[in-house]
C-alpha cells in the first residue's frame, strides 16, 4: 500500500515527520509479528527541497507531487502560520489532490490540514474535523463543509481529517488499523506513549467568544454576559441592552455568534469553571455557585456536554495546584 504524505510548502515539521515514522515504524512491527510490511511511504511535494515552519526546516521530497498518477492514500499536513497565506502557497497543489482522489486515492488531512483539503470542493456536503481553534474561520470560508465540532476523527467517502494537534496521531492510529492490524496500531500507541481511545477534543478547547462579526450591538452584549455569567441571565435583560424585541434580537445572536444567548452564557460560564478547577482549591458546589449554577446536576451535564469530561475528570487531568491534604 502507498502513503503519499503531501509537504506543504511551509508546512508544519511535527505534523508532516509522525505519519512518516508511524506507518515506517509498522513496517517494522509487521515484519516483528512475521507478517508482510505492507506499507510503501514517501514525501511529495511540488518541489524537490521544501521549506518548513517558516524556514526553519528543509525537507526533501521522494516525487513531485505532479508525477504522483496513482496512490492509496494521501496525507495532507497543515502549514505554518496564517491559513490563507498556506492556501495560497500551495494553490498549484489543489487540483492535483482532487484529481488523485476521483483516480481512486483516499485523502487524509491533519488539523488545520483541512482547510488545503476543502479548497478542492471535495469536503462539500460532507463532514469533516479540524483543529478547535479554526473552526468559526472553517465554517466561514467553507459554509458548505459540515464541521464536527470537538470530534478528533472524522470518515466520509474515503475522506479522513483529524481535530488539532496531537489529534493527528489518533487519526494515523486509526488508519493504522484500518489498513494493518489492530495490533499493529495498539504497538504503535505504546512506543509513542500515545492514547488510542481519545475521541474528543472539546476537553482541550479554549472559548475566546466569536467577536469578529461586525455587530456592535451584539459585541456589547457578549461583554455584559462575560462580565456577570454568574448573575441571573434572562434573555429579555439581554435583548433590552440593545433595545430590541427577544426574536429579533436571538435572530441577531445567533447570526453573530453561532450560539444562542443561552448556549452563549453556558460557554462563558464553564470556561470560567474550567480556569477554577485549573488553578483553585475551590470544590465542586463552591465553582458550580461561582459560575452561576444552582443545580448540581445541571452543571454537570452541561460541563460534561461541553469539555466530554466530568468535572472531577476535568480537574485530575488540569489542575495546576498539588492538592495537599
Amino acid at each position: 500500500m502507498r502513503i503519499s504524505i503531501f509537504v506543504p510548502e511551509y508546512g508544519v515539521i511535527e505534523a508532516i515527520t509522525p505519519p512518516f515514522r508511524s506507518f515506517h515504524t509498522a513496517n517494522d512491527f509487521l515484519s516483528t509479528f512475521g507478517k508482510k510490511p505492507i506499507f510503501n511511504v514517501e514525501y511529495v511535494g511540488l518541489n524537490e527541497y521544501v521549506p518548513a515552519n517558516n524556514g526553519e526546516y528543509t525537507i526533501k521530497t521522494n516525487r513531485l507531487l505532479k508525477d504522483v498518477t496513482e496512490t492509496d492514500l494521501l496525507i495532507i499536513p497543515p502549514t505554518f502560520g496564517d491559513t490563507t497565506k498556506g492556501i495560497e502557497a500551495n494553490a498549484e497543489a489543489i487540483p492535483y489532490f482532487k484529481k488523485l482522489y476521483e483516480n481512486g486515492s483516499s485523502l487524509a488531512s491533519l488539523c488545520i490540514g483541512a482547510f488545503l483539503l476543502a479548497e478542492t470542493g471535495l469536503l462539500n456536503g460532507k463532514k469533516c474535523s479540524t483543529h478547535w481553534a479554526h473552526i468559526t474561520d472553517f465554517k466561514e470560508r467553507y459554509p458548505e463543509v459540515e464541521v464536527e465540532d470537538g470530534a478528533i476523527i472524522t470518515e466520509h467517502d474515503n475522506i479522513y481529517s483529524s481535530g488539532g494537534a496531537s489529534s493527528l496521531w489518533n487519526l494515523i492510529l486509526y488508519l493504522i488499523e484500518k489498513f494493518a492490524d489492530r495490533e499493529t496500531a495498539v504497538m504503535i500507541s505504546k512506543y509513542f506513549a500515545l492514547d488510542i481511545g481519545r475521541d474528543n477534543q472539546s476537553q482541550f478547547a479554549i472559548f475566546k467568544g466569536q467577536r469578529n462579526h461586525g455587530d456592535a450591538e451584539i459585541q456589547k452584549v457578549q461583554d455584559h454576559i462575560e462580565k456577570h455569567y454568574e448573575d441571573k441571565i434572562t434573555i429579555e435583560t439581554l435583548a433590552n441592552l440593545i433595545n430590541t424585541g427577544r426574536r429579533t434580537f436571538e435572530r441577531r445572536f445567533k447570526e453573530a455568534t453561532n450560539n444562542t444567548s443561552m448556549e452563549y452564557i453556558q460557554r462563558v460560564r464553564i470556561e470560567a469553571a474550567k480556569k477554577f478547577f485549573e488553578a483553585s482549591r475551590k470544590n465542586i458546589s463552591e465553582i458550580m455557585f461561582d459560575v452561576g449554577y444552582t443545580d448540581t446536576k445541571a452543571f454537570r451535564d452541561t460541563f460534561k456536554k461541553i469539555t466530554g469530561l466530568t468535572p472531577i475528570e476535568y480537574r485530575n487531568k488540569f489542575a495546576r495546584l498539588a492538592y495537599e491534604v
